[in-house]
């Protein structure tokens, strides 16, 4: 097993190529949460227990209503949000991470919190936080500043 508090951090454009895979993953993970939601009420108004009202369908009336819209949003940032809270503070490393071997961690190795990893994601700017590994000389990005991260790349197996 490596030591990981001595593995090197990692650069800008391996970050970046994480995030592209990741964001193509999220956006799959979110059509899936959308579409059960749609399902439920579709169903719903198909017993009649529902009724759309002046709203046309399902997206209209999950992006439209004015108090169901924000329940939405809310529940589709929580799943994104959950979604990386989990696999850093469990494995420290998400599907793209792994594809691009880099893993999330404290300064000593250890997997960070949940509470690290929902500063990491509400700090990041969905993704521009790493623009200042650019300028970094320890090569952090601004959520890694503020929520006492690193990330750092792993050997080859």
């Amino acid at each position: 097993m490596t030591n990981t508090a001595t593995l090197p951090t990692a650069g800008f454009f391996r970050r970046v190529a994480a995030l592209i895979y990741d964001g193509l993953l999220i956006i799959a993970i979110e059509m899936i949460a959308a579409g059960i939601v749609i399902a439920i009420l579709e169903a719903l108004v198909a017993t009649g227990l529902f009724d759309y009202g002046i709203y046309l369908d399902a997206s209209d009336y999950l992006t439209q209503h004015p108090v169901w819209s924000s329940i939405f949003t809310l529940y589709l940032g929580a799943i994104w949000l959950g979604f990386f809270a989990y696999f850093w503070s469990k494995a420290g490393q998400t599907l793209g991470m792994r594809a691009w071997k880099l893993r999330v961690q404290n300064e000593g190795g250890s997997n960070i919190s949940v509470s690290q990893a929902l500063i990491r994601a509400g700090t990041s700017a969905f993704g521009l936080g790493n623009l200042t590994v650019l300028i970094d000389p320890k090569k952090r990005a601004f959520q890694d500043m503020w929520a006492k991260t690193q990330i750092v790349v792993l050997p080859k197996a």
